[in-house]
């Protein structure tokens, strides 16, 4: 007689995905995720050694200490680039097996400006899934800043495949109170990192409506420039709240979710979580998205979240319908990195304190959600 037995296995994420935080920001990011995301490996990649050994990355990599001696980079993005070339096939050979990588970072100063581009475009080049999420200097930071932002940006545009812009000064507008330098840059931080729970979590935390690798990568691959909003409520409506806070969010700044060919919607609630719930915050996004959009839907069950519910929307897409006359004119988009420059001008005569930052009462009354977030160029 055979004898069946139940084999006991621990079920592990088939996913493998892995950040890479470049930079002082970058490693400042990481450094706030790594004790949340136990089944994703960080990397810290920095031309600052002081930096580095502070980095609690399970993996960091010492970048051009040829080219810069280990004292960084002097904010000169070219020195940064170099240096990520001199240690590159060290970067790729870690990340070979990763399914997708997220680089996290400032722009505006040299390490992030520079190094950034240079692995997003090799990570192309080996065909693995490349998610950028970088921050835009606030405006406090000077026009020099805006400028070696924006050129980083639009190398990022060309070589990685979803590209996520944080504007720093736009996350002053979810804060009740004027924060100091220091809570500033940490909303950022977690801003970011909040953008990488809402992806990886999808896949590889349980939900009602399970979504893979695969949906991801439909959603991901080659699109370009990405939108993000997320909201939080709890109450009856809680699902129509937390969805109209996430697409009105001001994170999107000047970009809306309307006419977006490609839509991830993410829904976190405890076990409680209704069908009517998930049906009403789809809704919503359906009547906003293209005709054609292909709209992948996930929920998440944690149970730490109690009555609130949390709904995150990442929209790409907008490059490819932007091709058409009709695209064009349902979208509501401006180069959001191309005007820093104008709006450092307009505001270098008033004190760099953050007196300027009030945050008007109608957005106060919004009841937009803010996941307090963090961040350092």
């Amino acid at each position: 007689m055979i004898r069946l037995e139940e084999e006991r296995t621990t079920i592990v994420p088939t996913t493998k995905i892995k950040v890479i935080g470049v930079g002082g920001a970058g490693g400042n990011i990481i450094n706030s995720m790594v004790d949340s995301f136990p089944h994703i490996e960080f990397i810290a990649a920095n031309t600052d050694a002081q930096a580095l050994n502070l980095s609690k990355a399970q993996v960091r990599i010492q970048l051009g200490l040829k080219a810069t001696k280990g004292l960084g980079t002097g904010a000169n993005p070219d020195l940064g680039k170099r240096s990520a070339e001199e240690d590159l096939e060290k970067i790729i050979e870690l990340v070979q097996d990763s399914d997708i990588v997220f680089l996290a970072g400032g722009l505006g100063g040299g390490t992030g400006s520079g190094a950034l581009p240079v692995i997003a475009q090799a990570l192309q080049e080996n065909n693995i899934l490349s998610i950028t999420l970088a921050s835009k200097p606030f405006v406090f930071e000077g026009r020099r800043r805006a400028k070696i932002a924006q050129d980083a940006f639009e190398l990022l545009k060309k070589y990685t495949d979803t590209l996520l812009i944080i504007p720093n000064q736009k996350l002053l507008e979810l804060v009740d109170k004027k924060p100091t330098l220091v809570e500033a840059f940490n909303i950022v931080n977690e801003t970011i990192a909040e953008s990488v729970r809402s992806i990886s979590d999808i896949i590889t935390k349980p939900g009602q409506i399970n979504v893979d690798f695969a949906d991801i990568k439909s959603i991901m691959k080659r699109m370009g420039l990405a939108v993000m909003g997320t909201g939080r409520a709890h109450g009856e409506d809680r699902a129509i709240d937390a969805t109209m806070a996430a697409i009105n969010s001001p994170l999107l700044e000047n970009m809306s979710i309307d006419g977006a060919r490609s839509i991830l919607l993410s829904i976190s609630g405890n076990d409680k979580l209704g069908l009517e719930e998930v049906s009403a915050a789809a809704s919503i996004i359906y009547q906003k998205a293209h005709e054609d959009a292909n709209i992948i839907l996930g929920s998440v069950i944690d149970n730490s979240l109690e009555d609130d519910i949390i709904i995150t929307v990442i929209a790409t897409g907008f490059e490819q319908q932007a091709t058409t006359q009709q695209s064009v004119a349902r979208m509501t988009t401006k180069p959001a990195l191309k005007e820093q420059v104008e709006e450092i001008e307009r505001h270098e005569k008033q004190s760099a304190q953050f007196d300027n930052l009030d945050i008007p009462a109608a957005l106060r009354r919004s009841g937009v959600f803010t996941q307090n977030s963090t961040q350092k160029e």
